[in-house]
């Protein structure tokens, strides 16, 4: 089977059960399993496919049948122009996720200023990587309960360059952090528990559980949030934070009970709210 055939055979078979995007699954999955560019593939579609290299492909396709994300099998993930490396532990970064990245850039007086980041929940580490991608004199410190998600977001700050400038720490959540951050953001937990079973099953049977439960009402990470930022951030201090599509208002009725004011409510591309922006007073 030549390289455009398998290609065409993947296309059809991820079509036929269903895969809305199929035609980008199966462009990604054959250059990953043949180990080649877009441009190999271009140039050379009649190539045939080495026996390894069917046996990948197949591999792949079964696990991608199976409802396993992409980015899952591939083990990686583009995020704020950067690559990220994933492991169990760690969300997939997404694109919507990319508004925090935007929102703090535009109220940031500076992009010079020598900024302390705090970053609760790190993951993989996409917010807090990206952030010191663009803030050339900032430090940031990304905090995670998990230790498979801190050595990913450690691996990834060192991948993209800015691993002298990150520290990585385990707490559940500010518990264990002192000293003040001029800048602190985060992707919580936000999912009602009730809501998770009926979630997508690429998001259900691939995500970690503990960075999708975010409590009965799925706002238990703000509520620890808002209140460690009292004490953590420095005067005229920043607070984004990632929100469900309805938690908006609930967001600005929280802040209303600590020193925090509340600036903006920002939509995604789709239009959606996706985050909230908050000021110490």
């Amino acid at each position: 089977m030549t390289r455009s055939e398998a290609l065409r055979d993947l296309r059809q078979h991820l079509g036929e059960a269903g895969f809305e995007t199929a035609a980008l699954d199966a462009r990604l999955l054959l250059l990953a399993a043949l180990g080649i560019s877009a441009t190999d593939l271009t140039l050379r579609p009649d190539e045939a496919l080495t026996q390894r290299e069917t046996e990948a492909l197949r591999a792949f396709e079964e696990r991608r049948l199976a409802h396993e994300p992409v980015a899952r099998i591939l083990g990686e993930r583009e995020f704020w122009g950067l690559p990220f490396r994933l492991s169990p532990e760690t969300l997939v970064p997404r694109p919507d996720t990319e508004t925090i990245i935007e929102t703090v850039l535009r109220l940031l007086p500076s992009r010079q200023a020598p900024l302390r980041i705090a970053d609760f929940g790190t993951g993989s580490g996409c917010l807090l990587v990206a952030l010191l991608h663009e803030l050339p004199n900032a430090f940031g410190l990304g905090v995670d309960r998990s230790f498979g998600a801190l050595r990913a977001a450690r691996g990834n700050a060192w991948l993209n360059g800015v691993g002298a400038r990150a520290g990585f720490v385990a707490s559940d959540w500010a518990s264990a952090i002192a000293g003040r951050f001029d800048l602190i953001v985060s992707n919580p937990p936000y999912i009602a528990s009730s809501v998770i079973s009926g979630l997508d099953e690429e998001v259900r049977e691939h995500d970690p559980r503990l960075a999708l439960d975010g409590g009965a009402d799925g706002l238990d990470a703000y509520r620890i949030l808002l209140k460690e930022a009292e004490r953590l951030l420095t005067p005229s201090g920043l607070l984004v934070l990632e929100i469900g599509y309805d938690q908006g208002e609930s967001l600005k009725d929280l802040s209303q009970a600590h020193a925090l004011e509340f600036l903006d409510l920002v939509h995604d591309l789709s239009g959606n709210p996706r985050c909230v922006a908050l000021k110490r007073t």
